[in-house]
């Protein structure tokens, strides 16, 4: 029988696993997650828009700052990609490695991690592209439309079923992509409408908390500094909520693949409990 996600014991599951490994985590978060993000905002500045510039050009410029940001966005991404394998590694692991293992097991993990994303990109972009060609050649706007609806949906069930492709590698020691990619799967089966509701709730605390929080600072900074420092400063608090919130995500990663892969080993167990 395929367990059912109780997301109220996965969100406990999960403050318990921040909470015992808090220092072990902020030191990983600020290397991976803060610093990483900080630099992407402070040396990729927003794309700046003339008021009346034309869609045309407004979408040449975001091109162009797309183009220009790319080698520094796939850094990030790597980085972040590795330190979410090396947080699960630190919170399940049972034999408590030091941080520098963990990160030396999370690099390690990062090449199957990185070509699991491929594959399900490659693979919902090579059926996107299909579909939406098929539906170019009817010549009716109104399957297009429908198409790229059905495409979009395809695209978030297929994300929700690979969302435990991470705990899998850091937890199971996958280093196999496509096994980890089948495995995730089968893990998540029968439960992607509750992960759907559970990541969206998420969703929005963290949007309502980052709001309120950015409102506070914004207000701050504009009273006591300008210019380039106070560009820093928002930089540096949005990076360091967005760290945090990330931390808490990969936890929650965490005690779904517990609840879904069902009673673990006594030692396993220790951690959770």
């Amino acid at each position: 029988m395929t367990p059912r996600l109780d997301s109220s014991l996965a969100w406990k599951t999960a403050t318990r696993l921040v909470a015992t490994n808090r220092d072990m985590l902020m030191a990983i978060a600020g290397v991976f997650f803060l610093l990483p993000g900080l630099a992407f905002t402070i040396f990729v500045p927003e794309p700046q828009m003339a008021p009346g510039t034309p869609p045309g050009k407004m979408m040449e410029i975001m091109a162009e700052a797309w183009t220009s940001s790319l080698p520094l966005l796939i850094v990030v991404t790597l980085l972040q990609m590795a330190g979410t394998v090396t947080m699960l590694i630190v919170m399940t692991d049972p034999q408590r490695p030091t941080v520098a293992q963990a990160i030396s097991r999370g690099f390690r993990a990062l090449g199957p991690y990185m070509l699991a994303q491929l594959i399900v990109g490659g693979a919902i972009g090579m059926a996107f592209l299909v579909l939406v060609s098929a539906a170019a050649l009817t010549g009716v706007q109104a399957i297009g439309a429908i198409v790229i609806l059905a495409a979009f949906v395809a695209m978030i069930w297929c994300s929700l079923r690979m969302a435990l492709v991470a705990p899998v590698l850091a937890i199971e020691a996958e280093r196999n992509p496509v096994q980890a990619l089948r495995r995730s799967w089968a893990l998540t089966q029968g439960n992607s409408g509750r992960l759907l509701a559970f990541f969206v709730l998420l969703g929005v605390v963290f949007a309502v908390v980052y709001g309120l929080a950015m409102m506070l600072v914004g207000v701050v900074l504009v009273l006591t500094t300008g210019g380039e420092l106070q560009r820093v400063l928002t930089a540096a608090v949005s990076s360091a909520i967005t760290s945090g919130a990330l931390v808490y995500f990969i936890a929650i990663l965490a005690a779904v693949y517990r609840q879904l892969a069902g009673p673990p080993t006594a030692e396993i167990r220790s951690v959770f409990d």
